[in-house]
């Protein structure tokens, strides 16, 4: 899935048109593009203007926006990451009908300061490659690249490997022959030329711009005709009554005229086109519009000003002017104020003009480059799955697991609230064991609500009933009275119940430690039978990215066959949570350049993994900058498919795997989910201490997902 973002450097650059005619030229290329506006920033409860106009030109449906409304509360209480989320929510709905996604961006005003930092988040969080949209002045190239460098700036600057182009609108300056092109789709009107030569001059100061690093992949004329509003788009914004509608929905403000002096030395105004405004007790001007207009003359319209309207005899001697279809306004503003009231009107295309959205989506399409669409939808493109776009999955998909998790720290406050979302959010169908009233009495201590369908079991009711079964999975090992005993401890107890199959998985670490939470399930779960033995992995989830790490919590010092077993459960955890994965398997050298048992280790676990699973992009040993950084990866490891792009970690031992994880999450103010155990027979996972809630609710849709995709390879098997 390909997602292109559409950012503009500013106010009334075009960014509706350059959508619009975005998508009309992917299709001209036999591609169904999809269409999201994320965010809305209209104040009004109304509908969006370019999602609407997008239904009419692609006869396609799409997502309505979150409302401004939603979006300004959520970035003052601090819930960016929800927001995205959301947005993201958003993005999948349409994916699901579509390869290539087009998604516009908020516009920076003075008002919405917010919106180059969101639109930066955005990108990251849809995985999207970036095209800028920016007007543009042939005669000053300096002020239109210090406008777009302002804007590349939130994106990494130049050299981002997310900037796709920029494409230039409502370009002015060209030659009077380039700036008058017929509103047509012919692509050989395209101004290759003058496109050529601009880049030349952006270049004296910017080289990058019109450079392969950043290609130019449009240059759109300033129209007049298709720039202008409509005599009705008018009437809002200068408080205007009508006097007569007529054809105002099809008549075209091309230029306005003040009538102040005598109408002897104004006539010349009188021209198709033109809008006159005038002072309504200039009865002379009124019938100088009307003759003009029984002439055959199609003005614009008239708008006159100030006072009242003209008496009904006077509107009579305009009948014919009127029969004609010529608009005729008033507003009690003065003729200086409705002056400068319509040189303030937008240039955007209003909802329901779709005569106009559908010339300008085309006359945008034709001048839109067909060789860099082509190198777009046929470039190699590396997917990256976002935090963001992560969460969203994580919840989608085990809110469609439908699983039963146990949580046997059932009185511990963050896990009581965690337990309350899942529950109320279907993530997961939760079980608490703890006394109920110790549960109520936490929840209304901290002012949880507790769903009704909560389960709560106190485990002095069931512990009876798990003591022979446990003797029986545990033979030979534990007596009754050790059974009974172990029971008394939740997790023994709660494992129990994942080993009866009365649930899908369990969630503990609040309060215990790993060893507390894991030992019990090395005893009466066992490892699954592709496996021998049980690692772990985090999900690191970057700005840009989520990196998967391995092992960081279980084994000490795995030999190089144990080393090999935990790269491949660990791409396919990465698998199961949608990410592709490229395997790096870390170590203080790269390649043969150095020497020594810990880096043999990792090249012989290297080959052993690439032999069971050569379905899997495997390399090692490399180092960590080789690994996860382009440049480095090309220098280090030429050759290699991993280098430079991975994203699934191993580490060499417990101690490289802990140190680095904790040390990327602190400093870098990392998010981690995980432990994530694998390799067991049934979903056991640990949490850290200092787990907060959020925390919590990801590892219990984790190991929902887990416990769903065990279901899915049994099955497979089976068939």
């Amino acid at each position: 899935m390909k997602t292109i973002l559409l950012v503009p450097t500013g106010e009334g650059v075009g960014l509706t048109s350059a959508c619009l005619g975005l998508v009309y030229a992917l299709e001209c290329q036999g591609v169904k593009a999809g269409f999201v506006k994320p965010f809305s920033q209209e104040v009004k409860a109304e509908a969006d203007r370019t999602t609407a106009l997008y239904r009419h030109i692609s006869k396609s449906d799409t997502v309505e926006p979150i409302s401004f409304a939603k979006m300004t509360q959520q970035l003052n209480a601090g819930e960016t990451d929800e927001l995205l989320e959301e947005a993201v929510s958003l993005h999948r709905q349409v994916a699901k009908q579509h390869d290539i996604i087009i998604v516009e961006g908020l516009v920076p005003t003075a008002r919405d300061s917010f919106a180059s930092n969101l639109n930066a988040s955005l990108a990251q969080a849809l995985d999207a490659k970036v095209i800028f949209i920016s007007n543009a002045d042939i005669n000053h190239p300096d002020q239109t690249a210090e406008k777009l460098e302002t804007q590349l700036r939130n994106f990494g600057g130049a050299s981002s490997s997310r900037n796709a182009g920029v494409l230039f609108m409502r370009t002015r300056g060209l030659p009077a022959d380039s700036a008058q092109i017929p509103v047509t789709i012919d692509p050989n009107l395209r101004l290759i030329h003058d496109t050529q030569k601009f880049a030349a001059n952006l270049q004296k100061s910017h080289a990058y711009i019109g450079s392969a690093q950043l290609p130019i992949i449009g240059l759109v004329p300033f129209s007049d005709t298709l720039s202008v509003p409509r005599v009705s788009d008018l009437a809002t914004h200068i408080q205007a009554a009508w006097i007569n509608q007529g054809k105002a929905q099809h008549r075209r403000v091309l230029h306005s005229s003040l009538i102040a002096s005598n109408i002897e030395h104004e006539l010349h105004k009188f021209i198709a086109g033109e809008l006159i405004i005038s002072a309504s007790d200039r009865i002379d001007v009124l019938l100088a519009s009307s003759l003009a207009s029984s002439n055959g003359i199609p003005l614009a319209g008239l708008v006159l000003t100030e006072h009242h309207e003209p008496n009904a005899l006077v509107l009579d001697f305009c009948q014919t002017a009127i029969k004609n279809g010529l608009p005729i306004l008033h507003t009690t503003l003065s003729t200086f104020e409705t002056a400068q009231q319509l040189s303030n009107l937008s240039n955007e295309i209003p909802v329901d003009d779709t005569e106009r959205a559908d010339q300008v989506t085309r006359f945008v399409s034709s001048h839109i480059d067909p060789d860099w669409l082509i190198q777009l939808l046929n470039g190699d493109y590396q997917p990256r799955l976002s935090p963001s776009a992560f969460r969203h999955e994580l919840v989608q998909k085990s809110i469609a697991a439908k699983k039963r998790i146990v949580l046997p720290e059932g009185d511990e406050p963050r896990t009581i609230q965690a337990a309350a979302i899942c529950q109320s959010r279907g993530i997961a169908q939760c079980i608490l064991l703890a006394k109920p009233e110790a549960v109520i009495e936490v929840a209304k201590a901290r002012n949880i609500e507790l769903p009704f369908d909560l389960e709560i079991i106190d485990p002095d009711l069931i512990r009876e009933n798990y003591v022979a079964q446990m003797v029986e999975l545990r033979k030979g090992k534990i007596n009754e009275l050790q059974a009974r005993e172990q029971l008394q401890d939740t997790v023994v107890l709660g494992t129990m119940m994942l080993a009866l199959d009365q649930v899908d998985g369990l969630v503990s670490g609040a309060v215990h430690t790993t060893a507390n939470t894991v030992r019990p399930a090395f005893q009466l779960i066992k490892t699954a039978p592709d496996y021998s033995l049980v690692s772990s992995v985090f999900f690191m989830l970057l700005p840009d990215e989520v990196y998967v790490y391995g092992d960081c919590a279980i084994n000490p010092d795995p030999d190089a066959e144990q080393l090999a077993e935990i790269a491949i459960q660990s791409a396919d955890s990465a698998k199961a949570f949608g990410i592709d994965p490229r395997i790096a398997m870390i170590s203080y050298s790269t390649g043969t350049s150095g020497a020594g048992t810990e880096v043999e280790k990792v090249a012989k676990a290297t080959e052993i993994a690439k032999l069971r699973r050569p379905d899997l992009l495997i390399d090692g040993p490399l180092q960590y900058d080789a690994a996860s950084v382009e440049s480095v990866g090309k220098s280090k490891a030429p050759d290699s498919k991993v280098a430079g792009r991975a994203n699934v970690f191993i580490f060499p031992d417990l101690n490289t795997g802990n140190t680095t994880y904790k040390a990327v999450q602190r400093s870098a103010n990392v998010v981690s989910v995980g432990p994530m155990l694998q390799g067991l027979n049934k979903p056991v996972n640990d949490l850290s201490r200092g787990a907060l809630v959020d925390d919590i609710v990801f590892t219990i849709a984790l190991t929902a997902i887990q416990a769903e995709q065990q279901v899915e390879a049994k099955m497979h098997k089976a068939s």
